[in-house]
């Protein structure tokens, strides 16, 4: 539609910026001059404490020093609202009373139409929130109290209740003065086969749906009745209602994330609301139907990674695998998911009922980016142990990466798909076969020659020392995997050491976070399998009896000492003797050669490891009897490493 010359001068005229902008900040009085129009606040567009954000009410502009956002007020609306240039400019000439400019004939007629159905929707709304309150209404509230909604709660969402009465919505739209037709356009009401018109929605709770602008465009309502044939029944596709287009919750969401609530993606209703009250406002939920594309645009619109939020059941985890092959080909650089998956049968309403909001938080705060669970969808409970089925899943890789339009984001994906297939071919690999090999048969270690592509991220392609400290970080994770009442003793050790096994880094901060879990073995399964089967299949870790699940916790705590000791002393002589190197310079120093030796002392006492009197080993051939007083010497080994240092004790 094209604008006459001057409106949008008239406009901008009409109405100052710092009104408009004074409802989404709070003005730092000491730092504005209202005199002269000259604004100062917390920029509305990115989080800070600092005033950055400047309205210059005569000039009619805006501009942030800190994230550079800068325009007129069309542009604020635009940027704060989410919405297009004419809803932007729709919704400026009602603040300020000017009427829009006709449009042709065709289109004033549409308009005329869906504002039409906007006004019967308004009044259906408010006709079933009336009978929430009436005697028919009783087991209706008493649901809605048992689900833990407030009166306050029932009146913010507009809350209704419809009748089991096959025209009682109808009579009272047609005493407003609504003609049939348009009451049955608005799909609250339907035409039956012989002509006669009904209530769509009867013995339901209802709770309203609106658009980006607030507006009421559908409706939808849960069955009071167990044997009901839907147990949730939305509006029909309508002028004014696209089930694909729309969102539920739609503006609340958007004004939150604008804030910096992460968007979190619900299942229902319910869940949306649940979420709401408990303080993720920023959440919303498709509408009936699967998550489609356009629905996923308008969540790249409030938020550049929405958390997608899902019942950790079968259902729940096929929608998640849904909307995967959905967005990869809509992905763009700085445009993603994140998916949380939550605790088996529970959803989120659930799960902050029994645990609090505190529980929820913590599930969106271990989201997990789409790579993983793509890479979970494809190889979970499958074994690659052959050439045949590694090429399977290569092939498999390949296809669906071949999806994604965006270069980048494509060469990203092939990137980590890339490293976590070397590993997961390795760690399968590398299991200790159940049936003898025959006297001359092939084995995939029987090959030579330099690391392939697809072994380069393995032990087989490290350095020697790697190699060592890959091992004994293994048996570090693992130790502390089955015995997870010694990681608060290794706490500070645990966190100060550099970790060089590929995903070992991931698996420590995991294991640190989750340490308090009743499960922790579980925990670290769900959020990062492949990391954990790796260290705790390796054959390193499976003949180390000491830390396994059945010993006991001081022979665990002795071989993590060790480890941990070890890890240390051949990291702090590496060092030295590097920088020894380095600070050679063709004359003999004599602290030089002292640093060496005490990193070599170091060194050597803790590969010795606890001796008894007679200097023989304490643990007994099965890696579980030990003697208390040479544990207490492992202890006190651990403690004497300079953790700061990367291990490095001794003279400076």
């Amino acid at each position: 539609m094209s604008l006459p010359p001057g409106f949008l001068d008239e406009l901008r005229t009409r109405i100052s910026l710092s009104q408009i902008v004074g409802r989404k900040v709070t003005w730092d009085m000491r730092k504005s001059n209202m005199a002269k129009g000259d604004w100062w606040a917390p920029c509305p567009f990115h989080q800070e404490k600092s005033a950055s954000f400047h309205v210059d009410d005569r000039k009619g502009f805006y501009y942030c020093f800190g994230c550079h956002a800068k325009g007129d007020v069309l542009t604020f609306i635009k940027e704060s609202e989410n919405t297009g240039f004419m809803e932007a400019v729709e919704l400026l000439a009602r603040e300020a009373g000017m009427p829009m400019p006709a449009r042709d004939p065709k289109a004033a007629e549409k308009q005329d139409h869906r504002t039409q159905l906007v006004q019967v929707m308004e009044e259906a709304v408010k006709w079933f929130r009336l009978q929430l309150k009436t005697g028919a209404a009783a087991d209706a509230r008493a649901y809605i109290a048992k689900r833990g909604l407030s009166d306050a709660a029932v009146d913010r969402w507009e809350i209704g209740f419809a009748p089991d009465a096959r025209q009682s919505l109808l009579t009272a739209l047609i005493q407003k003065g609504f003609v049939a037709d348009l009451i049955v356009a608005s799909g609250v009401c339907a035409k039956a086969d012989d002509g006669s018109i009904y209530d769509r929605f009867r013995g339901r709770i209802i709770f309203p749906i609106r658009d980006a602008r607030g507006r009421a465009i559908s409706l939808g309502g849960r069955a009071m009745d167990p044997n009901a044939r839907a147990k949730y029944l939305n509006g029909p596709e309508t002028d004014l209602f696209d089930k694909g287009r729309n969102l539920y919750n739609h503006a609340p969401a958007r004004e939150a994330a604008g804030k910096g609530q992460p968007l979190i993606v619900a299942e229902g209703y319910m869940d949306v609301i649940a979420l709401s009250e408990a303080g993720f406002q920023a959440t919303v939920a498709p509408l009936g139907t699967a998550v489609t594309e356009d629905q996923l645009r308008l969540m790249w619109r409030i938020a550049d990674e929405p958390v997608i939020a899902l019942d950790g059941d079968t259902a729940g985890i096929r929608a998640a695998l849904r909307v995967i092959d959905l967005a990869l080909p809509l992905l763009e650089a700085g445009k993603g998911l994140r998916f949380a998956v939550l605790p088996p049968g529970l959803d989120p309403d659930d799960l902050i009922k029994s645990q609090g909001a505190p529980a929820m938080q913590k599930v969106i705060d271990t989201a997990q980016p789409m790579v993983s669970l793509l890479w979970q969808r494809e190889t979970e409970g499958k074994v690659f142990t052959s050439p045949e089925t590694q090429a399977a899943l290569e092939a498999r890789l390949e296809a669906l990466t071949a999806q994604i339009r965006d270069r980048l984001i494509k060469q990203r994906y092939k990137k980590v798909l890339g490293r976590l297939t070397s590993d997961l071919f390795w760690s399968q690999n590398g299991k200790k076969s159940k049936t003898p090999k025959k006297k001359g048969a092939w084995s995939i270690k029987d090959e030579n020659g330099p690391p392939m592509a697809s072994t380069k991220q393995s032990l087989l392609a490290t350095p020697e020392g790697q190699v060592q400290d890959t091992l004994r970080e293994a048996v570090v994770l693992a130790a502390c995997i089955h015995h997870p009442g010694l990681i608060a003793r290794f706490e500070s050790a645990l966190e100060r050491l550099d970790f060089v096994g590929h995903g070992h880094d991931t698996l420590r901060s995991l294991i640190l976070y989750h340490q308090s879990a009743p499960d922790l073995h579980a925990v670290l399964m769900e959020q990062a399998p492949l990391p954990t089967e790796t260290v705790l299949l390796h054959p390193h870790v499976r003949i180390t009896a000491a830390i396994s699940a059945s010993a006991p916790d001081d022979a665990a705590e002795h071989c993590l000492a060790e480890a941990l000791a070890r890890l240390q002393a051949d990291r702090a002589h590496r060092l030295e003797i590097s920088e020894a190197e380095d600070d050679v310079t063709g004359v003999a120093d004599e602290g030089l050669t002292w640093r060496v030796s005490k990193a070599a002392e170091a060194r050597h006492s803790a590969a010795r490891g606890p001796q008894d009197a007679k200097g023989e080993s304490v643990i007994a051939p099965n890696g579980i009897e030990l003697d208390r007083d040479e544990l207490n010497r492992a202890r006190s080994l651990h403690q004497s490493i300079d953790f700061t240092r990367g291990g490095r004790g001794g003279k400076q």
